[in-house]
C-alpha cells in the first residue's frame, strides 16, 4: 500500500475508499491532495479485487473547496515553480485559463475510470468540494450537508459548471447567481445528490450501496458507466464543461476580479471571506460586509 500524506487509501471487502485527510484545512484542495487523490484512482483501478471507490473527508466536512490560502508575493520564477506542482491530469495547456482546464482534466480521470466512484458527502461540500462530488457517478449526503459555489459572488464563475447537469434552469440560475447552499436533503430533492441519510448513518449506507454494485461483475459495470458517458457526451456534456471552463477564465479578467484577491494579500483570508459573503449572512460570515481597501 502507498504512503500518502493529505489522504489515506484502504480497502474494505470490494470498496477502495479515498480519505481526504486535512481535517485541520477543511480538507482544501491543495496541489498535493489532488494529486494523491487521482494517483489512489488509478491504484484502485489497478486492483482486480477493487470493484467500487469512494471518497470521503476526515473530520467535520467533505470539503470546503481548493486550497486558496494566498501565495506570498513570489517572483516569476517561484511563481513557475509553484505552478509546476499542479498534479499531472494529462495534457496541461499552460497560459491564461490553465487553472479550469487543468481542473477539467483531472475529472475527467474520475469520469473514465472503469470502475464506479462515489462521492459521501458530510459537512461542507463547496466550490471545488462541490465539483470533486459532482463528479463522481454517484453522490450520497448527510441530510444537513450544506453544498454551494460562493465564488461566484465575487471571485470567479463554476469552474467546473456541473449545476445545469443536475438540475432543471431554474435552479441552476439561483445557485449561480447568488452562491447560495442547498442542504443534503434539498440536493436529493433536485436530483443532486441521490439518497440523504442522518450523518451517523451516512458511511454505513454510502457502503452498503458501494457492495450493491459490487455485486454485479466488474466488467458489466464498466460497459454500463461507458454507455451512460457517451449517451451523456452526445448531449453536450464534455464540450457544455469546456465552455464552462473557457468562460471560468475569461471571468478573471472582469473589471472586479482583483478585489477578493486584494483584501486576501492585504487583510488575510478570512476578511477576504467575510467581504465576500457578509450580505449573505452565510458560510460562517460576518454580518456586516467590511470594506474593501483602497487600491
Amino acid at each position: 500500500m502507498r504512503e500518502y500524506e493529505d489522504i489515506l487509501y484502504e480497502t474494505k471487502g470490494r470498496l477502495g475508499i479515498v480519505t481526504l485527510n486535512r481535517p485541520e484545512k477543511m480538507n482544501a484542495l491543495s496541489h498535493r491532495l489532488r494529486a494523491e487523490l487521482f494517483d489512489a484512482l488509478k491504484v484502485a483501478e489497478a486492483d482486480g479485487d477493487v470493484h467500487v471507490v469512494i471518497i470521503r473527508g476526515a473530520g467535520r466536512t467533505f470539503s470546503a473547496g481548493y486550497d486558496i490560502t494566498p501565495v506570498p508575493n513570489l517572483s516569476e520564477s517561484d511563481y513557475l515553480d509553484y505552478r509546476s506542482g499542479l498534479p499531472s491530469v494529462g495534457p496541461i495547456h499552460p497560459g491564461q485559463g490553465q487553472w479550469p482546464q487543468h481542473l477539467l482534466s483531472g475529472y475527467w480521470q474520475i469520469w473514465e475510470l472503469a470502475k464506479p466512484v462515489i462521492a459521501q458527502v458530510h459537512g461542507y461540500a463547496l466550490a471545488g468540494g462541490s465539483e470533486l462530488a459532482s463528479m463522481c457517478d454517484l453522490m450520497y449526503v448527510a441530510e444537513d450537508a450544506i453544498i454551494g459555489y460562493p465564488p461566484v459572488r465575487a471571485m470567479t464563475t463554476v469552474d467546473i459548471l456541473y449545476h445545469p447537469w443536475h438540475m432543471g434552469m431554474r435552479k441552476a440560475r439561483e445557485l449561480c447567481y447568488t452562491g447560495d447552499s442547498v442542504t443534503g436533503l434539498e440536493a436529493v430533492e433536485l436530483g443532486w445528490a441521490n439518497r440523504a441519510f442522518p450523518v451517523d448513518q451516512l458511511a454505513e449506507e454510502t457502503e452498503k450501496m458501494g457492495e450493491r454494485i459490487a455485486n454485479i461483475a466488474p466488467d458489466m459495470v464498466m460497459m454500463s458507466k461507458r454507455g451512460l458517458n457517451r449517451a451523456y457526451e452526445v448531449m453536450g456534456f464534455r464540450t457544455a464543461l469546456q465552455v464552462g471552463a473557457d468562460i471560468q477564465a475569461l471571468s478573471t479578467f472582469r473589471d472586479s476580479a482583483g478585489e477578493f484577491g486584494r483584501i486576501a494579500q492585504e487583510k488575510g483570508l478570512k476578511a477576504a471571506l467575510d467581504w465576500r459573503d457578509g450580505p449573505f449572512q452565510d458560510y460562517g460570515a460576518a454580518k456586516k460586509r467590511p470594506s474593501a481597501p483602497k487600491s
